[in-house]
Parts: structure tokens; sequence; C-alpha cells
């Protein structure tokens, strides 16, 4: 295929608003700088004249985009946590400011990306800026194992979106954004014979609930760093980490891989047999930094930490990774 046309970025920093762990005690240096303190406040049950706040963890993901372009900073948001104030939350206590948000990136229609929305939109008001988002994200989902009760997965109302000034840029194709700076990855091609979805997932139609083991709308963000080469940013990597990053190498025509961060969903038995694969498959990818977070799971983290001990970054909420 063509390659798009994807400029190089000087750099890109990206900041976890929202993931499922908080970690003061992790350390950091020059690229991977940890911010886990808010202010400090008083306590009248703590005998100090004030003590420090920390950061929510919740079961989501946000995360915040500054791309470094020719001496600009752009940025963008990619996707908005579960709960209605946890992303706003955390970004006042790490003094950003909501309002330099330009864009919002929705990597799929899962309630835990998209929650946030709502104290974004109650701080802003009409935000009026555009949000790319894949048409099958307002599709109503189910988690639904045998001989379980099934867990409902409820997507975005797109008639709120709507309603709040968002600007909906519903597409299952490819989008370069900040003058081919960004690009989205669209809808991913399932292409490895090991990632094979999710057999419980479920969908409503017409007809009642049928099976889908593929969420199509699942996709991710990458910015092509000068002397690096690719960062690939995923939502919770529903596509297959592997897809998604053969997808960024065939949309970009670049070969080199520098970084991997966000959701892999790799977590519980049905997952274990794609541990083996998808480590291999790195191996071969050769990215220098790895950072599974959200539903990666314990054991997807613990084989990627062995394997990769160089690379391996463990993630948590407040952390900033200048790439």
């Amino acid at each position: 295929m063509t390659a798009l046309p994807l400029l190089e970025a000087d750099s890109i920093e990206i900041t976890t608003l929202v993931d499922n762990q908080i970690d003061a005690l992790l350390g950091g240096d020059e690229e991977v700088r940890r911010k886990p303190w808010g202010p400090r406040v008083h306590n009248p049950f703590v005998d100090a004249p004030e003590v420090a706040t920390t950061l929510h963890a919740e079961h989501g993901f946000s995360a915040l985009v500054t791309l470094v372009q020719g001496g600009e900073r752009r940025r963008l948001l990619f996707d908005a946590g579960v709960s209605p104030t946890g992303l706003i939350e955390n970004m006042d206590r790490m003094g950003l400011d909501a309002k330099e948000i330009e864009a919002l990136v929705l990597s799929h229609g899962h309630f835990d990306h998209t929650g946030g929305i709502a104290g974004l939109v109650e701080r802003l008001g009409r935000p009026g800026m555009p949000m790319i988002v894949h048409p099958a994200a307002y599709t109503q989902r189910r988690s639904a194992p045998p001989g379980a009760t099934p867990t409902p997965l409820p997507p975005p109302s797109r008639s709120a979106l709507e309603g709040a000034g968002f600007d909906l840029i519903e597409t299952a194709d490819p989008s370069l954004i900040y003058e081919d700076g960004i690009l989205i990855t669209g809808e991913v091609p399932r292409a490895t014979p090991f990632e094979n979805g999710f057999p419980f997932f479920q969908r409503q139609t017409a007809d009642g609930w049928e099976p889908e083991p593929h969420l199509m709308d699942d996709q991710a963000l990458i910015a092509n760093v000068k002397g690096k080469g690719l960062v690939v940013l995923t939502g919770c990597g529903h596509s297959g980490i592997v897809n998604i990053v053969e997808r960024a190498r065939a949309l970009t025509g670049v070969d080199r891989v520098h970084a991997v961060l966000g959701g892999f969903h790799l977590n519980g038995a049905f997952f274990e047999p794609v541990l083996g694969p998808t480590v291999d498959a790195f191996r071969e990818m050769a990215p220098n930094v790895i950072v599974p977070g959200h539903c990666t799971g314990y054991r997807a983290q613990m084989a990627i930490a062995e394997a990769f001990p160089e690379a391996y970054v463990q993630n948590a909420v407040g952390t900033t990774f200048v790439l």
C-alpha cells in the first residue's frame, strides 16, 4: 500500500491521566517523568499544617498527547477514563488546563474510555472541538461468558456528544491531523493467527444479541519521532497489539518502532496462550520503550518485563513519557 505522509515530529509527550494504578514511589528520569502528587491541603486528622494529595486511579484509560513540531505544541485527549470526574480532577491536581485540549480521539466505544467526557464538558461548556470516532463506537455491547450474568459495555451517546457541541468526525479510515504530524489508524485489519479477539463479546442488533469477537472500531494513535521511529498509543488494543503495530508500519512505511504504550488487553486465562507469540513479535519489533497499562493484565506485564527489562516501563497515573 502507498504510505501516508506522516511527518516527523521533534518529539511527543504522552501523559497518563487515567489508568488502573497510581504509585507515588515509582522512579523516573528525563524521559519518564513521574508526578503522582497533587496540591497540599489541610486535614484535621493529620498532625501537620498540610498534607499532600495524590491522583486517582480507576479502571479506565486516558492520555494527554502533546505533539512538538516546528516549535509548536499541539494537544489532544486520547480517551477519557470511566468516571465523570476522574479525568478532570487528575488534570486539576497535575496543574493541566483542559482549555488547551484541541481535539479528542476515542480509541473505541467502551464506557471505561468515554465516561470522563462528562467532566470535560462540565468544565469547558460547549467544547466546540473535533472528536475522531469510528462509526461502530456507538454499538450497544456486552460481555457474556457462558454460565455468567452478562456485563453491559455501554457506548457513548451520539446525541449527547452532538448536543455538547463536539464536531464528530466519524470514519473507519485513517486520519492525519495536526498538519500531518499525528495519524489515527482507523480500522485495524486482523492479520496475525493468534490475535483472535474475545469470544464472549456480543453486540445488539435488530435480531437480538450476536457474537462480536472483534471490535472493529478499535483504533490507535501514531507519531513518527525524528531519529527514533514510530510511537504507538493504544486504548485497549482490542485489535491485537501486534496487529496495531503492523498497521502503523504499513500505513507509514516506517519499519522502526520506538515506543508502544497503552492497553494491550491480554488479561485473563483466555489470553494466556497469546502471551508467547506477542512477546516473540515484540522481539522482532525491538521497541526501545514498552509501556503496557490498563487492561494488559498482571501476567502479561510480568512476561513483557522479564523479556524486555531495558524497554519495559511500569505505567501509573501522573506519568509523562517524553519520546
